[in-house]
């Protein structure tokens, strides 16, 4: 039988309590014109900001479709005006120098090619993100070391050097007066 950590009734109520005899993957998908599925993202990681609902794979993917970001994550902060404020975690390219002008010069590309709602309040760069071993990016481990709460189960990071970076740049955040 499958299971999750050898713990068979957590399985059955995380992937088939929702939906009677239908598994829930848990992520967002549409299905073509030509019956072909495209997966989108997670489907709990969905932001709302200022009443509007946006997956982060929609500000990540406009993140990365710029030619000096190579690979971005970005997670909800809770505030009590907007809902969640956004908060990117994005690494360069080579050839781009990280730099002040070049964060607002990302901003202002998001709000003419997304609008002003995806704009990410804070945009940090990094050398490398927290990933699992197959390449996943760990957003929620990037969120846990921003907000100072403890990560979780990171056994599967593939370099833990990645989130010392994390807390250098929040380390860096708070010293410049931020959070």
């Amino acid at each position: 039988m499958l299971t999750v950590n050898n713990d068979d009734k957590r399985y059955k109520d995380v992937y088939f309590s929702k939906y009677k005899n239908k598994y829930l993957m848990g992520d967002y998908a549409i299905r073509d014109h030509e019956g072909y599925y495209w997966l989108l993202g997670r489907a709990d990681e969905v932001l709302k900001v200022s009443g509007h609902r946006i997956g982060t794979i929609e500000i990540e993917d406009g993140l990365v479709s710029m030619k000096e970001v190579a690979e971005a994550a970005v997670f909800g902060k809770p505030d009590t005006v907007k809902g969640d404020t956004i908060i990117a975690f994005v690494t360069l390219r080579v050839g781009f120098e990280k730099s002040a002008g070049l964060i607002d010069s990302i901003k202002q590309k998001m709000r003419d090619n997304l609008g002003p709602i995806m704009v990410p309040e804070e945009i940090h760069i990094v050398d490398s993100l927290p990933k699992t071993r197959s390449g996943k990016i760990m957003r929620r481990v990037i969120k846990a070391v921003y907000l100072d709460q403890l990560p979780g189960d990171i056994s599967t990071l593939e370099n833990e050097a990645s989130v010392d970076e994390i807390k250098k740049a929040v380390e860096l955040l708070k010293k410049l007066g931020g959070n």
